[in-house]
């Protein structure tokens, strides 16, 4: 009888020692799971859901970084929403707000490849990433990407009435070289954007 009742004790010890690490697996794949919710929350804009301008910086230096190491090229899309403070006045904030929700999803799809960032840079402007993506690959990305835009017809009155919504892009590709800066992407993006806008806005610039 005392050895049955010894093997029974040891039965219910090995018992709530299993139990006992079950649920400490499962605390801690909760514990995983919400850090992981929380990373992406902390990574994310509110507005749009893509990345906001915090992560899209630390994902640009990773990424450069990388090029200069493999030396392959490295693309960026800088994209603004033409004509959007006269969009804001005509339409109003929540009007604003629903058409960037629609031009944030169209450079989400744009984005085709685990590798690429879609971000909301700030305001009506966006960017998106592309790793080892040459000029040419970058352009037929801009370009698919704005006659998406042009084809939601989110009504506008600017540059005239009847105007549908419309996105102007920069577009630069470098290949770093030691001593560079990734701000050196962004700028030659932004020249291509001013360039862009410049020339009648709803077009790609190369920078």
């Amino acid at each position: 009888m005392a050895r049955i009742r010894y093997h029974s004790r040891s039965y219910m010890t090995l018992l709530q020692r299993d139990a006992a690490y079950r649920a400490l697996r499962v605390s801690q794949q909760q514990l995983l799971d919400t850090n992981l919710v929380l990373q992406r929350l902390m990574n994310s804009d509110g507005l749009t859901g893509l990345s906001n301008r915090r992560h899209f910086d630390e994902y640009l230096e990773l990424e450069w970084r990388r090029s200069l190491r493999e030396q392959t090229q490295l693309s960026l899309l800088m994209i603004d929403v033409d004509y959007f403070k006269t969009y804001n006045d005509t339409f109003g904030h929540l009007e604003g707000d629903e058409a960037l929700r629609q031009v944030a999803a169209a450079i989400r799809d744009a984005s085709s490849r685990p590798s690429d960032l879609p971000a909301r840079y700030g305001g009506e402007e966006f960017a998106l990433v592309l790793p080892n993506t040459s000029q040419g690959g970058a352009r037929l990305v801009a370009e698919k990407l704005r006659m998406t835009v042009a084809a939601l017809k989110i009504p506008h009155i600017a540059p005239t009435e009847g105007s549908s919504l419309t996105i102007s892009i920069g577009l630069s590709t470098i290949i770093p070289i030691s001593g560079s800066n990734c701000r050196e992407l962004i700028s030659a993006a932004d020249k291509g954007l001013y360039q862009a806008k410049n020339n009648g806005r709803n077009q790609v610039g190369i920078g």
